[in-house]
């Protein structure tokens, strides 16, 4: 079987499986998927097996923090990423690149690589193309990404070029070096696949040439990235529409990054497979629940007296055992369970709605899918 299998579509809207090798045998994902995002080799409030038990398989770990701490060759130490945090599923990890452009203060771009400054401890630091791919092998990552140049969204055509540039020689130059660790036995490129990413900020001239440079390569699968980085919503949606047929149906496409309703749908419309964000876990800490009747600011007074679970449609384990009165109280009183059983509702809460996505789509009611979540973002709480 190969690594990806498109299996139906709607409209340009598709599912698909990704299937992964492992030494314990093959893991099948099925696509259009969400990835939660373990940062620091945990996401955060939740133990893996949280995680398994809600579903998931596939996580993120973070190229950049994990580098710097505990470090790469340490993690190789103790048997890779995922024997580190004892985490059954795959990973993927991506190469530090967003990292440079929203810590941009204390980092400097080159043609070769970036130097940048460590926010723990003002260590000077240096990524390659080529180095970036050594700490994912160090990392043992089942997918790698390329280290790649994002520009803000903002960014003037000068710039833009500059990102171009520098992004599909940095693509040509990941892909030798990852071939030449396949040769020399240093990783398996049955099992560590590697990605590359497309950029072009908001002009679609730009897109267009990034995404056939990139397909033009042998990765494994194509991302979207330098999107939700500051553009409007109309222009976002409107590259995204660029996009729309000229990404090969062969691989699996990822757009980085983008974690809400709105933009799933709007990037599956579009022909996106994969997707990850720290939305649901980040809004979770901060008393966001995420539910089919829209967000719930559990701090809110009127929860107080709430008997009945964070979300009726829900059938996760918080929603089965818990309250909204009980949430809010572990809130209010800063009981740190509280964020823990709001991200584990929230991922449960992605995890649904993706997997009822899959279906719309397999059933041909994409359309009729869309429709019921199309006012999801607008729906409070109060209405």
């Amino acid at each position: 079987m190969s690594f990806f299998q498109e299996e139906t579509r709607d409209g340009e809207a598709r599912t698909g499986t990704i299937e992964f090798a492992t030494p314990t045998g093959p893991i099948v994902v099925e696509t259009p998927v969400f990835m939660p995002v373990g940062t620091r080799a945990t996401v955060k409030g939740l133990w893996q097996e949280n995680l398994e038990s809600i579903g998931y398989k596939l996580i993120l770990g973070n190229t950049y923090h994990l580098y710097l701490r505990p470090g790469s060759k340490e993690i190789a130490a103790l048997g890779g990423l995922k024997r580190f945090m004892a985490w059954n599923g795959v990973i993927l990890t991506d190469s530090g690149g967003y990292q440079m452009f929203s810590l941009s203060e204390h980092m400097k771009l080159d043609d070769a690589g970036v130097g940048f400054k460590s926010h723990l401890d003002g260590s000077m630091h240096r990524f390659t193309p080529e180095s970036a791919i050594d700490i994912q092998c160090d990392l043992s990552s089942n997918i790698m990404m390329v280290l790649d140049d994002c520009p803000p969204g903002d960014a003037d055509s000068n710039r833009i070029r500059e990102s171009l540039t520098r992004t599909h020689r940095w693509a040509r130059n990941s892909i030798d070096h990852h071939t030449r660790l396949a040769d020399s036995g240093k990783l398996d490129p049955s099992t560590q696949r590697l990605f590359g990413i497309v950029q072009g900020a908001i002009s679609e001239e730009a897109r267009i040439e990034s995404v056939e440079f990139i397909s033009s390569l042998p990765f494994s699968g194509v991302a979207i990235g330098g999107l939700s980085v500051g553009e409007s919503r109309e222009d976002f949606y409107r590259i995204l529409g660029c996009l729309n047929g000229r990404m090969d149906r062969a691989r699996p496409r990822y757009l980085m990054g983008v974690g809400t309703i709105p933009d799933f749908i709007e990037a599956v419309k579009n022909g996106i497979d994969m997707f990850d964000c720290v939305l649901p876990t980040r809004n979770a800490r901060n008393g966001q629940g995420l539910t089919s009747v829209g967000k719930v600011r559990i701090r809110n007074q009127l929860h107080k007296l709430d008997d009945g679970p964070l979300d009726p449609a829900c059938n996760c384990l918080v929603c089965r055992r818990y309250s909204r009165g009980y949430l809010r109280h572990l809130f209010i009183s800063d009981e740190m369970l509280g964020p823990m059983l709001m991200s584990y509702h929230n991922l449960a809460f992605y995890f649904a709605f993706f997997d009822e996505m899959r279906q719309a789509i397999r059933a041909g009611a994409f359309r009729v899918f869309v429709e019921k979540w199309a006012n999801w973002d607008s729906r409070d709480e109060n209405d």
